[in-house]
């Protein structure tokens, strides 16, 4: 049996970290505080494995996409996902890109972490859920965990890969508590979801901080004798679709749940997703309850106001499937008079 030890999302980073800058020379780590931060790393690994950079984004994600090319595999901490911003002609432009660009001859293995997300009031110029433009660029990979052990497991993957990485972390989930794998080679493979509960009536999808949302919003609805199947997406791009497809066509309803804008956003994919390829499935349209086209806010009251919350998603499901369940009835009334009528014809006919 695997040993585990309980950690925190913060801890099990760090473990990732350490793992596989032991096990490959080639990794290094970079960032605005890094070294500062990761003494231990630096005392083992030395100082030219963890460094320090200075507050400049597009130099730091610049630097790490000429080490990728020489062969090296760079993990840069951008700090906050809205510095990403600064560093988007490297990430997008230039790591995204040049591996398409040069017929395949050149790696870029390179891992870009900033954190996102409410809970710690840190407003607009740090919270900013900004991952769907990342998936939205090609050659580039998006994971979003929401456990300890996923965050350790995908940032092995990620650093593993041979392609660039955007590596997000919630920043309400940084001290959550979880239970990781001890084992070197546990990995969770990018591009695959997980099921994290099982229903017929139902299916709830999120990532990051939003899983525990629908987690919580599934066990009230039990309550209500709805079952609902509650899938993590863990990997944004690649997208698992066939997890998210097999559980619309189970259950026939889809509701997604995400802190980034509904704008061009992720539910919207999974939305077109399951209209293109289980259209024939769906019981009712899908939802989408996501955050507000509008800067993250600093108050505590209007940042957690623009958050889904299981109260939010409990109300939409009842309603979600209160109302197909009436037009399911309603279907079956009409199919019976349509009958009735018929047959009704068919005697007036025979009497004739």
């Amino acid at each position: 049996m695997t040993k585990m030890t309980r950690m925190t999302v913060e801890q099990a980073i760090h473990q990732a970290l350490r793992e596989e800058m032991r096990r490959d020379s080639s990794v290094l780590l970079m960032g605005e505080g890094s070294a500062t931060k990761q003494r231990d790393l630096v005392a083992d690994f030395g100082a030219e494995r963890v460094r320090n950079t200075p507050l400049a984004e597009a130099i730091v994600a610049g630097t790490a996409v000429g080490a990728a090319a020489s062969g090296l595999r760079p993990v840069i901490d951008l700090l906050f996902a809205p510095f990403m911003a600064y560093a988007m002609d490297a990430l997008v432009n230039s790591a995204g890109k040049l591996r398409y660009l040069s017929g395949g001859q050149f790696q870029f293995p390179l891992v870009a972490m900033g954190m996102t997300g409410s809970g710690w009031c840190v407003g607009g110029q740090h919270n900013h859920n900004l991952e769907a433009m990342f998936v939205h660029a090609p050659g580039l990979k998006v994971v979003m965990p929401s456990e300890p052990a996923d965050f350790k497991g995908l940032l092995k993957a990620a650093i593993r890969d041979d392609n660039p990485v955007l590596f997000f972390t919630d920043l309400g989930l940084l001290y959550q508590e979880g239970e990781v794998p001890d084992a070197e080679d546990f990995i969770v493979p990018i591009g695959k979801a997980a099921v994290r509960r099982a229903g017929g009536d139902v299916t709830l999808v999120g990532y990051a901080k939003t899983v525990a949302v629908c987690m919580q919003a599934a066990s009230q609805l039990e309550a209500h004798g709805i079952a609902a199947e509650v899938i993590d997406l863990r990997s944004l791009k690649p997208l698992d679709e066939d997890t998210v497809l097999g559980s619309v066509r189970k259950t026939g309803r889809l509701v997604v749940v995400h802190e980034a804008s509904g704008l061009c956003g992720i539910a919207a994919e999974l939305a077109a997703l399951a209209a293109t390829k289980a259209f024939s499935a769906l019981r009712a349209p899908v939802l989408r309850l996501t955050g507000p086209d509008a800067p993250a806010a600093s108050s505590w009251v209007l940042e957690q106001a623009a958050v889904p919350k299981p109260e939010a998603v409990l109300e939409a499901v009842l309603d979600l499937v209160a109302g197909s369940r009436r037009d399911e009835a309603a279907g079956k009334s009409r199919a019976h008079d349509q009958d009735s009528r018929a047959h009704h014809d068919q005697l007036a006919g025979l009497a004739a």
